[in-house]
């Protein structure tokens, strides 16, 4: 055995698989996992607060090159539980690998309206797909250690970086969705293209990007309901749609959060004058 394989074998560790929401012998992984993300998400709150445009360059770049190093392991621990062969499955173009990406161009680019929209983005489509696996982690949760610890990991990381970026950096108007709504069908348009170049040129394995190749079925919830019974290509409208919607919902609930919050303060001031009358 080589080195390599020596070490790939100890990075291969199993442990019992994950089940959420159980007794805390039992779910004391995905409590922990939820515990410690609530944690960083309130700090990386208030860190991020009044932050300068070089702290939140820095804060992105980290947050890319975190999600970045574990998937560079979930891929090398993909490929040699199979002895070497490359998973296409495992291809790192899922809607939840996205924002490793959009985080390292919004820390790179230059342009700030390129940055403010892929801020947008990761306050809205990538807070609410974070936050959707820590809530139901039934899916992405294995007998490997170290693929559970990237899962929660990846998946918190965006929770905690989407909602201080929601708070602190995203514009909290109706109109902060068309720019995040842009990247987002930027992103299912280059998830289209990749499906289509594996089915056409390599074929090999299972490539379902997005979950959006005809060749496969939707197994997202209410989404797999549809699916059967629609054109594909109106089916991808269908997917585009309701994510755009409920990205959206997260941006209002941002904005209703605010207003409560200056309207809470206004009382605070006011009460006082009213009180010495």
């Amino acid at each position: 055995m080589t080195l390599l394989d020596q070490i790939m074998s100890f990075l291969d560790g199993e442990m019992a698989r994950p089940v959420p929401y159980q007794s805390i012998d039992i779910s004391w992984f995905h409590y922990l996992a939820l515990t410690i993300t609530l944690i960083a998400t309130v700090i990386a709150v208030i860190r991020l607060k009044n932050a300068n445009d070089l702290k939140i360059r820095r804060f992105l770049l980290s947050f890319s090159g975190l999600l970045l190093t574990f998937e560079v392991y979930k891929q090398l621990i993909f490929s040699f539980q199979a002895n070497w062969d490359y998973q296409w499955y495992a291809f790192p173009f899922q809607f939840c690998s996205t924002p490793m990406y959009v985080a390292l161009f919004a820390g790179l680019t230059k342009n700030i309206k390129i940055q403010q929209a892929l801020i947008n983005f990761l306050g809205t489509y990538g807070l609410f797909a974070g936050l959707a696996a820590m809530i139901y982690p039934n899916d992405v949760f294995v007998s490997t250690i170290g693929i559970n610890i990237q899962t929660m990991v990846h998946h918190g990381a965006m929770m905690v970086v989407g909602t201080a970026l929601l708070v602190n950096r995203v514009p909290l108007k109706p109109s902060s969705i068309i720019g995040a709504t842009t990247v987002f069908l930027i992103l299912v348009t280059i998830a289209i293209l990749l499906n289509f170049a594996h089915n056409t040129w390599i074929v090999d394995g299972t490539f379902n990007m997005f979950f959006i190749n005809p060749q496969y079925q939707n197994h997202l919830p209410v989404l797999k309901l549809i699916e059967p019974h629609v054109p594909h290509f109106l089916f991808v409208i269908i997917y585009t749609i309701g994510f755009i919607i409920v990205a959206f919902l997260v941006l209002l609930i941002g904005i209703v959060t605010k207003n409560l919050s200056l309207e809470k303060r206004h009382c605070i001031k006011i009460t006082p004058r009213i009180a010495t009358k």
